[in-house]
């Protein structure tokens, strides 16, 4: 199978445009958030057809694994990027991220599917990020991009393995690791270890696809604003939303060649 039966054709966005609105809309604010200016705009990805498989599940999954192993490996292979502590844990998650890799082929070839191509990727972007991998600040904001898209990700999935109870534990067990590798990385960026209400641009500047619904505070049918004495901005931080596949394909595709 090969990832261009999943994605179409790469975004047509105009990213260092994105970069000057958001600077000249947060301010100060803009030296954390800038390097996700990219995530900005709806691409173009195509989803899979409705009534996904496990297999179709698991190669979903298997893409993003792909992406984020390749990208630690390139990080950690840039002279100087990456030193003392943060290269230590960046070389321990992207451990993670290639058992993560090796394990979901074995379990797709074990189910009698085809694991997905690796594809090639362009983690500038287009050019979007040219110092990604020279400029530790960058090389960090885009690996919490990848780590809490990575745990929506997977949260948006689960529904689609609840008829296969060790394939649903399986996903739980990756989702919680991607989860820690998010807190990390934020806590590495001077941030709180969870997605805050300061995370979404809503009302402040273009929706943030990699964020978008996490201001969300209606569970289960119900406002917690109308049972809960908890201040709004922390609600939204006491729930993950899930991401469904169709938008993560479009923040992934900003970073993949074929």
């Amino acid at each position: 199978m090969k990832l261009l039966n999943i994605i179409d054709q790469p975004h047509a966005i105009d990213r260092r445009a994105a970069f000057g609105e958001l600077g000249r809309t947060l301010g100060k604010a803009a030296t954390v958030a800038m390097p996700l200016a990219a995530f900005f705009a709806p691409g173009r990805a195509r989803a899979q057809a409705s009534g996904d498989t496990v297999v179709d599940v698991l190669n979903f999954a298997l893409t993003l694994e792909y992406l984020e192993a390749e990208y630690y490996a390139m990080g950690l292979d840039s002279d100087g990027l990456l030193t003392g502590d943060m290269r230590e844990t960046i070389a321990l998650i992207g451990q993670h991220e290639t058992a993560h890799v090796e394990f979901l082929r074995s379990a797709i070839s074990g189910s009698g599917g085809t694991p997905v191509e690796k594809p090639a990727f362009d983690f500038t972007a287009n050019g979007a990020f040219a110092n990604i991998f020279s400029n530790t600040e960058t090389f960090m904001a885009v690996a919490q991009a990848f780590e809490d898209t990575g745990v929506r990700a997977y949260k948006g999935q689960a529904g689609n393995l609840m008829g296969n109870g060790d394939v649903l534990t399986a996903a739980l067990q990756i989702h919680s690791v991607e989860a820690r590798h998010a807190s990390m990385i934020r806590r590495m960026r001077g941030s709180k270890g969870w997605i805050t209400n300061a995370m979404n641009t809503t009302g402040a500047a273009p929706a943030d696809a990699v964020y978008a619904g996490e201001d969300q505070v209606t569970q289960l049918g119900v406002d917690v604003t109308s049972v809960s004495s908890v201040d709004r901005g922390q609600i939204t931080e006491s729930f993950d939303e899930p991401l469904g596949k169709q938008a993560v394909l479009d923040i992934a595709s900003l970073f993949i060649q074929a």
